[in-house]
């Protein structure tokens, strides 16, 4: 669980830093990478959570 707590901190500040690079560049690109970035945290915290599902179920 702490895997899960530490990858959602660190999604959550590179979010928060590509949208106010964003808010002072006004390019459209960030706005497209914070996009991403919020995809990509989502299926890493999704797969992280079934591997950790995983080895409960298997190892009890």
């Amino acid at each position: 669980m702490l895997v899960l707590r530490i990858l959602l901190v660190l999604g959550l500040i590179s979010v928060a830093v590509s949208f106010a690079v964003y808010i002072f560049t006004k390019d459209a690109r960030y706005l497209k990478f914070s996009w991403q970035l919020i995809k990509f945290t989502i299926v890493l915290l999704f797969v992280a959570a079934v591997v950790y599902a995983m080895g409960r179920i298997i190892l009890f």
